[in-house]
């Protein structure tokens, strides 16, 4: 893979200032945190900084503020939140450049943490202005970045400030990039790439680079009707992009042409009714109703991908094979998931994972433990998905 330089590569950091970008943008209700995954992947970076001897200035956005003081979007109540999980004293300043930042920082003890306030306050943080990484580079010595899941953004303190400090790979951020080459950039193959989610139109530059890069392509979900109906295949009325026709066979004819296989749905779940516990019924794929609509692929599908995924040495997946969050037609994506997770955790396949409700249907099925890397990072992990450069992980490369 590309190298990028890691904390590890800094040399002495004692008496340091590390500027850590860290994700924060965590749920939050009534001034409170109600999940601090996002809190505790950035424990590691944090007490290794310190234990290196480095003052830790945590930079993060919370929200969508738009270069306005919104106090709502203030990440004071982080501050304490964070405390708790990293058991030791965060302080917190209301800004994240000038003097008096400048002051809070010099102050902190040896090893001391301090949380700056949410930095997309200042419009030009989403711009990716060069003045405003100047001010905030003055406050540090070093600049970690922790933060994957804004890794395709080019704001001023997910890349710009690399051009201002010397740059390094917080060890999120590391295990996130070794573990996304292991799944694309350089994997054992045969690869199987698991795609699933509504819409075709959401995933077009998604699916063309994937079927030149792995080896098998199974695609699930809403996804699925669009590709069937390209075949002539009636979906009835289950969500389908029909103007996608002429998109589809682009993609299954550059499949073809890199020796991509392709695998779609052999049965289909359908009902009437999109709610949970609809009367419902398995079918073959010319046998949908024009009243019926297709909710979940059926066993004879399921036993394809387990197939596909008893071949395969490396799995990434991206969205549900069904609707998943209604009863039983989560049956495929719980089924296929626990027998990639079986697999991985007999050594005998790498399973990496990513997006929004790639996750929420990973622990949904009770597997998530179980696979070799869960990427919590959304469109940035679509972005590597598609191929596109991250400016994030760019400004790292050594």
């Amino acid at each position: 893979m590309t190298s990028f330089k890691r904390i590890s590569d800094a040399g002495n950091l004692t008496g340091k200032v590390a500027l850590v970008r860290v994700d924060f943008n965590v749920p939050m209700e009534n001034g409170l945190v109600t999940d601090d995954t996002r809190l505790r992947a950035a424990v590691d970076t944090v007490q290794s900084l310190r234990t290196a001897g480095a003052k830790v200035a945590l930079l993060a956005h919370f929200g969508r503020p738009k270069g306005e003081r919104v106090a709502e979007m203030s990440l004071a109540p982080v501050a304490g939140a964070f405390a708790k999980v990293l058991g030791a004293n965060v302080s917190f300043v209301a800004d994240c450049k000038g003097e008096h930042v400048r002051k809070a920082i010099a102050d902190l003890a040896p090893a001391g943490v301090i949380l700056l306030e949410n930095t997309r306050f200042h419009k030009g943080e989403e711009k990716g202005d060069p003045e405003l990484a100047k001010e905030i580079a003055a406050l540090g010595d070093l600049f970690v970045n922790d933060a994957f899941s804004a890794a395709h953004r080019r704001h001023v303190t997910t890349a710009v400030l690399a051009d201002f400090l010397p740059a390094y790979a917080g060890i999120n951020m590391e295990e996130e990039l070794v573990a996304l080459d292991k799944a694309l950039g350089n994997p054992e193959r045969p690869v199987l790439a698991i795609v699933g989610g509504a819409k075709v139109s959401s995933k077009i530059d998604l699916l063309k680079n994937l079927v030149t890069k792995v080896d098998m392509l199974a695609i699930g979900g809403g996804m699925a009707n669009t590709f069937l109906a390209a075949q002539g295949v009636n979906v009835g009325k289950s969500l389908c992009e029909h103007d996608l026709a002429d998109t589809v066979r682009e993609i299954e004819a550059a499949a073809k042409a890199a020796g991509c296989e392709i695998l779609l749905p052999r049965d289909v779940v359908v009902a009437k009714e999109f709610k949970a516990n609809a009367d419902n019924r398995v079918c073959a794929l010319g046998d949908v109703a024009a009243d019926e609509m297709i909710l979940d692929a059926g066993a004879l599908s399921i036993a394809h991908l387990a197939e596909a995924l008893g071949r395969a040495k490396t799995v990434i997946w991206n969205g549900p094979l069904g609707a998943f969050e209604l009863t039983p037609f989560d049956t495929a994506t719980v089924k296929v998931a626990e027998e990639a997770a079986r697999l991985a955790k007999a050594g005998k396949l790498v399973a990496v994972a990513g997006g929004g409700d790639t996750v929420a249907a990973l622990n949904h099925a009770g597997v998530a433990g179980d696979f070799t890397f869960i990427s919590t990072a959304g469109g940035a992990f679509l972005e590597w998905m598609e191929g596109k450069e991250l400016p994030g992980v760019e400004a790292l490369k050594a």
